[in-house]
């Protein structure tokens, strides 16, 4: 006879050991579900082979970003980014180092601004002796190339050439320098029409030695051109000059200069001898202080006298505490001319240097 149970009381399972180790593995199987879907997202993630171009869910590049301290973008194929250590990108040559010690600041002090005085000519007459001498002065700074903007990139506008001056402080004089701006016909107005107070400056020579001097650089890049005679002259023997050729246009200096006076007094237009520049140049660059208005910083401790190259050089330049004088073509050998040709074109040229002397007010000598 069977015993019963005491009335309402159940007797206590225990659990069956097949439900323990279904619940085991279902647990394993969730996770290495787990691991298999995370191992995908990152190898997507970070473009790995299994899916190199894949592109990765929100939710899946949330989990990478999580695990990984770095994670490279979805589908980067480029270079990594440079690390923080890399060397910082050089400063341009208009804005010099600052001072050890010195308190932080903007990376580029200054703006850009249209310049306020332009050497508009001329050509092989000394003005690149006159800009780099006139850099030296810590009020001005200038456009080192010659920019061309007044007789060749007119139409890329003042917003363009603005942008290739150098950042100037509010003391300080911005400066350019185009010779072939003097004996171009539209220049005066253009310029007038950017600054009607833009301040002018001419360096002028002997037009005889400006011409020699013109042909031999010329003659330096095209060996194979003319003779200095025959380019001089449409008639020789009758003393017919060509002033169609560039060379000789440029030394009738008054002829161009009366298309500048007619939308500039001469007040705003400072001629520098370009004789004088060689045997005095800290006396013609006090001038052009003055005429700027700035202080007289440039004088003769800046010069020494280059006996090879017969002409100035700096003590110091305005880059560095060395030495500098002008490039290889500035104190070039002149060829050698005909002095009888020499003396026809002195002939030439004569009515229209008188005629400059009187204009300007100053005797340059040229006789």
């Amino acid at each position: 006879m069977a015993h019963r149970a005491p009335s309402g009381r159940a007797p206590a399972a225990a659990p069956a050991p097949s439900r323990r180790l279904a619940r085991r593995v279902l647990v394993l199987f969730t996770l290495s579900l787990s691991c298999s879907y995370l191992c995908y997202s990152l190898l997507c993630c970070c473009g790995g082979p299994a899916a190199p171009r894949a592109r990765c869910p929100p939710a899946r590049a949330a989990a990478a970003k999580k695990l990984l301290q770095k994670p490279r973008p979805c589908g980067r194929t480029g270079p990594a980014e440079p690390p923080p250590s890399a060397a910082p990108a050089r400063r341009p040559r208009d804005h010099p180092r600052p001072p050890i010690g010195s308190p932080p600041g903007p990376a580029r002090p200054g703006t850009k601004r249209l310049p306020q005085a332009i050497v508009v000519g001329v050509k092989k007459g000394g003005t690149r002796a006159v800009l780099e001498f006139i850099r030296v002065h810590p009020d001005v700074r200038a456009l080192g190339t010659e920019p061309h903007f007044f007789d060749r990139n007119y139409d890329r506008g003042l917003e363009w050439y603005r942008s290739l001056m150098p950042r100037t402080l509010d003391s300080q004089i911005t400066v350019e320098k185009t010779p072939s701006y003097f004996v171009t016909k539209e220049a005066p107005r253009r310029i007038f029409n950017m600054s009607r107070d833009t301040k002018l400056i001419v360096v002028v020579r002997n037009p005889v030695t400006r011409a020699i001097s013109d042909y031999t650089q010329t003659l330096s890049k095209k060996p194979d051109i003319p003779t200095f005679e025959g380019l001089t002259f449409r008639n020789r023997s009758l003393g017919l000059v060509d002033t169609s050729w560039n060379a000789i246009r440029i030394g009738m200096y008054a002829v161009h200069l009366e298309t500048w006076l007619q939308y500039f007094p001469l007040s705003q237009i400072h001629f520098v001898s370009g004789e004088k520049l060689i045997t005095d140049p800290a006396g013609e660059m006090g001038k052009v202080q003055d005429f700027l208005g700035i202080k007289r910083v440039i004088t003769d401790k800046h010069f020494y006298f280059n006996k090879t190259k017969g002409f100035p050089c700096l003590k110091k330049s305005e880059s560095s505490g060395l030495p500098r004088c002008l490039g290889k073509s500035k104190g070039r050998t002149h060829v050698q001319i005909d002095p009888e040709v020499i003396e026809q074109l002195r002939d030439f040229y004569r009515p229209y240097n008188v005629k400059f002397y009187e204009t300007v007010g100053q005797d340059f000598r040229w006789e």
